[in-house]
């Protein structure tokens, strides 16, 4: 079988699947349809719908796009199985049942954005980084039952610089999964693949990565200062890591460290007004760079100064 004969079946939702399916499209590769979420209401009364980039991506070249509501829906089943499809490829998507997953004569494959076993879940990239990780990547590997346990094909590895933030990591790991994808085909293709259980790395910590949510990005002050800076550039740009000024939610989007010994409690602010904004950390001191005030603008430090005047007891919380 070549590619051009392979019918597979793509499902992905935002940016990061968007690189994927590029590769496969422009690579010659048989897409003959694209699973993806339902397009999601925008606006002040929801009156608008915002497809995801890769049903933009999908409509752009002319790609058959599914939407189900539910993946165990008997008709959006029926539907998928009269694709016959050879292979599906699952990136950045929901959970999938078996019944779909266990469909292709060839599987279903994951591209996965860490180095599984570790960092299993839903937000990988950013506990990669939070965690102080000098390494990650990603991992091609076949679908079982648990979630991110299937037998491993392929990986990728890239460093984490110590100033990088999960913005860069996202972008260099999505730039790269296309070229694992594709080989990843290839290799199925030409009958190459030997999968290995992940129950073989046993050296490998079994590092968790559950869905952020707001209050998992609240910044603990009272943490050593290299954590709290990982934590920072860990949820920067998005969902960003937050403090409290005089009852006001504070964005953190980028710090340095400074290993000064503190000589204030935790979360305390010092500045000169103008040029600079430094907290208390446990050991420490960070220097805040940008951040973003509640109701206002992302911005510099030095342009927050401008207009703010701190209390002499100032603290985040």
């Amino acid at each position: 079988m070549t590619k051009e004969d392979l019918r597979i079946i793509y499902m992905g939702t935002p940016d990061f699947a968007v690189e994927s399916l590029r590769a496969l499209v422009e690579g010659g590769y048989n897409v003959v349809a694209v699973v993806t979420m339902p397009d999601k209401p925008m606006g002040r009364h929801g009156s608008v719908l915002q497809p995801s980039p890769v049903k933009q991506f999908a409509v752009e070249h002319g790609l058959k796009v599914l939407q189900p509501e539910k993946l165990k829906d008997p008709a959006f089943v029926e539907e998928l199985r009269a694709l016959k499809a050879d292979l599906q490829i699952v990136v950045a998507f929901r959970m999938l049942p078996e019944v779909v997953w266990s469909m292709p004569p060839l599987g279903t494959f994951n591209a996965h954005a860490s180095l599984l076993p570790k960092y299993r879940g839903a937000a990988p990239i950013n506990w990669a980084v939070i965690n102080g990780e000098t390494e990650t990547g990603i991992t091609t590997f076949f679908l079982k039952h648990e979630i991110d346990t299937g037998d491993i094909i392929q990986q990728v590895r890239i460093p984490i610089a110590e100033t990088d933030n999960v913005e860069t990591v996202h972008d260099r790991l999505m730039a790269l999964s296309g070229k694992l994808v594709t080989e990843t085909v290839d290799n199925i293709l030409a009958g190459t693949v030997t999968s290995i259980p992940q129950a073989h790395f046993k050296d490998v910590p079994l590092t968790p990565a559950p869905k952020i949510f707001r209050e998992t990005c609240r910044i603990d002050w009272h943490q050593p200062t290299r954590q709290v800076y990982n934590f920072i550039r860990g949820l920067s740009p998005y969902p960003a890591a937050w403090t409290t000024l005089n009852g006001k939610s504070v964005k953190i989007y980028e710090a340095e460290k400074d290993t000064a010994t503190p000589t204030a409690q935790p979360g305390t602010l010092l500045s000169d007004g103008k040029t600079y904004l430094r907290a208390a950390t446990a050991d420490g001191w960070l220097h805040i760079k940008v951040l973003q005030l509640e109701g206002k603008k992302k911005m510099p430090v030095t342009d927050l100064l401008r207009g703010l005047k701190l209390e002499k007891d100032a603290l985040f919380v």
